[in-house]
């Protein structure tokens, strides 16, 4: 890690070697006794340096209610310890054993329309449940208790990709707890009238007692109170994490904790849980079936790498191979694992873990690929395994290094929760698939990019992206528009700056915080019908083809950049550009052909200063850089399907290829990974 993390990573006594981690979640309660020492082994051989252990042992650990038998995890944790292989240990709560559910039915969560979930799965509770909390922590307590001070112990791993199953629960209890955090929220039932609008459809309340979640209703639900209970749902879950960190904290206070994101899911807050840990971890399932699989798991690496600004972060799952949760699952082919795993490393993780080292027998995810496959050591999965372990192993010192960014794309989780509610001129707008269509012309041009909240400091940047940021509030708006007056440069997409924190539409006309800076009012919203679109003419005399949305833009200091060339808006502006204070603004109308996204992408950047870590580089290689310490790596990976010939501006080695001289020129082959640097 960086040094300014030491504390945090560094502080205590470790076990592993110094580099980047290596290893996996696992499960040695799956299997008799005897298996585990074959266990150890075999990490030995594929150079394991860390496991996650514990995940799903809550049942095992604590048969009875209050019953504890910890000598089985006393061995485990033993014989890692003596195999120098260290452990991010689980709290065990993120499945509750049968007997909590038997005796406490009411901890088990409820859907919209009122139907109990049970038993039989995995986080099968309500994260509102004060009885899980109770039995939860008191688990915890007797495992910080029990293993602080053995040697195997490097960090904390609470709960389990919280919000993947149950992210929202509309149980009695959940109203309750939504009542009160709502009551904390603003006071008296006058304010919470005011925020929600409530004297539309005769929804005012008399007191916090009449509130409900929106639960299954005839028609659309107020969508305020729709997005509170999206805040609330977060921080229902967030609750359930500090209330165990509370614990390790006064027990363990030299341990660091963490919690494994599920890439970047809706509801949960990235940004706002990274604050609560000392190194954010991140699990990514890459999909061998698409082409463009490393965008997306790009775009979830740079997320991570921007929770905690820039801080090493951890790959903590990821499939060896196949998974067993899509329609179709195919294995990923040859030298693909080491690939998508490098880019990780290049994206700035300091370390790579998989779900799981050993491959279940039995239940749902015996189909899941694991680090030791059933057919064992003689197997294409395994070989790739324990090959990358020890490449890894070989550049201890690319750990700790960092990235550095240009250009900014905003994401806002309470812009994401409202964008997506219903009663909008279009439902069909996807916070994802937006993104995306931004980050990408990014990401293909080598241009290292962070993904930050609205309200974190722009002054670093020199190019800002905005993608639909539909709830903006004023001070963010200000930030905004500061960033361009003093230099910076910003590019919004339509249906942003519309509706404040509670969902209301700001007066004065759309989009009235950014109308300012963006020079422009948008005088009505035109969402195209299903799978039409319309055409774009570019200054160059081009036509691209648009859909999804547009707008009607009304200039007022910008200047048009391309225009609207068929459908009811023809002749109106598509794009345009305003130039402000010292800085610059464009906007976009519509939802452009990603080539004509990415011939803007380019214009922009150009005019804001911002260049790719390599000139020239085919689409398909990927470029970045990590720095730090006076150490500078240069990482490029082909993600073709064919070889590519690289242009170096200066003699480099390859940390891969050791022995090998430097040069200007290299050949990627498909799949290929070069780690580079100066001699």
């Amino acid at each position: 890690m960086h040094p300014a993390d030491a504390v945090a990573i560094d502080g205590r006594r470790r076990l592993r070697p110094a580099g980047i981690a290596f290893g996996g979640d696992y499960n040695p309660e799956q299997w008799p006794e005897q298996v585990w020492a074959e266990d150890v082994a075999l990490m030995k051989e594929a150079a394991v340096t860390m496991v996650t252990a514990g995940i799903f042992s809550w049942a095992k650990a604590e048969p009875r209610p209050g019953e504890y038998d910890f000598g089985w995890f006393d061995r485990v944790m033993d014989k890692l310890a003596t195999a120098g292989v260290a452990v991010c240990l689980a709290t065990m709560t993120a499945s509750p054993p049968p007997w909590l559910s038997r005796l406490h039915p009411e901890i088990l969560p409820e859907t919209a329309d009122g139907r109990r979930m049970w038993p039989g799965g995995r986080q099968h509770y309500c994260p509102s449940s004060g009885v899980y909390r109770e039995h939860a922590t008191r688990l915890v307590e007797r495992l910080a208790t029990r293993y602080a001070g053995h040697p195997a112990l490097e960090m904390w791993h609470i709960g389990n990709e919280y919000g993947c199953h149950t992210p929202m629960c509309w149980c009695d209890e959940s109203a309750a707890d939504f009542r009160r955090w709502l009551s904390e929220r603003y006071g008296d039932v006058e304010a919470l009238n005011d925020a929600w609008s409530t004297a539309f459809w005769a929804q005012h309340y008399e007191s916090f007692d009449e509130v409900l979640p929106p639960r299954l209703a005839p028609t659309f639900p107020n969508p305020a109170q729709q997005l509170d209970f999206a805040r609330f749902s977060d921080d229902a879950l967030l609750r359930c994490y500090l209330a165990e960190k509370e614990v390790l904290r006064r027990i363990t206070p030299d341990v660091p904790v963490t919690t494994n994101f599920i890439g970047v899911h809706k509801h949960v807050d990235a940004f706002r849980w990274a604050a609560e840990q000392d190194v954010v971890s991140v699990d990514v399932y890459q999909d061998p079936h698409d082409p463009d699989t490393h965008v997306s798991a790009g775009f979830v690496f740079d997320v991570t790498r921007s929770a905690r600004a820039g801080q090493p972060w951890m790959l903590m799952e990821q499939a060896p191979s196949a998974v067993n949760w899509r329609h179709r699952n195919g294995p990923k082919p040859p030298g693909r694992m080491r690939l998508w795993s490098w880019q990780a490393v290049a994206q700035g993780a300091d370390a790579v873990l998989y779900f799981q080292w050993r491959q279940s027998r039995g239940g749902a995810e015996k189909f899941h690929s694991a680090m030791l496959p059933h057919g064992g050591t003689g197997t294409r999965t395994f070989r790739e395994v324990r090959d990358l372990g020890r490449e890894l192993a070989s550049v201890p010192q690319i750990a700790g290094t960092r990235s550095t960014a240009e250009v900014a794309l905003v994401l806002d989780w309470n812009s994401w929760w409202a964008l997506e509610l219903d009663s909008h001129p279009s439902t069909a707008l996807n916070q994802t698939d937006i993104a995306l269509a931004h980050y990408r012309p990014l990401f293909e041009a080598g241009v290292t990019c962070d993904v930050v909240p609205p309200d974190r400091d722009l002054s670093a940047y020199r190019l800002v992206v905005v993608p639909n940021l539909y709830l903006l509030k004023e001070q963010d708006a200000e930030r905004l528009t500061g960033f361009v007056r003093g230099g910076g440069h910003l590019l919004v997409s339509f249906f942003s700056g519309i509706v404040d924190d509670c969902d209301r539409v700001h007066l004065g006309g759309y989009p009235a915080p950014l109308r300012e800076v963006l020079g422009l009012r948008v005088e009505e919203f035109w969402p195209p019908a299903e799978k039409e679109t319309v055409d774009v003419r570019h200054p160059d005399g081009t036509v691209s083809r648009a859909d999804l949305w547009s707008e009607v833009v009304v200039l007022e200091g910008a200047q048009t950049v391309a225009d609207f060339g068929s459908g009811p808006l023809a002749g109106r502006p598509a794009i345009t550009r305003h130039s402000f204070g010292e800085g610059s603004a464009w906007y976009v109308a519509t939802r452009l052909a990603p080539e004509a996204m990415r011939a803007l992408t380019e214009e922009v950047c150009r005019t804001a200063g911002v260049g790719p870590v390599l000139a020239g580089l085919p689409r398909s290689v990927q470029a970045t850089v990590r720095e730090g310490d006076g150490r500078r790596f240069v990482f490029l990976l082909n993600h073709g399907q064919e070889p590519a010939e690289i242009q170096l501006p200066e003699p480099m080695a390859d940390a891969l290829a050791p022995g090998t001289a430097s040069t200007d020129r290299i050949t990627l082959p498909a799949a290929g990974v070069a780690v580079l640097s100066k001699p």
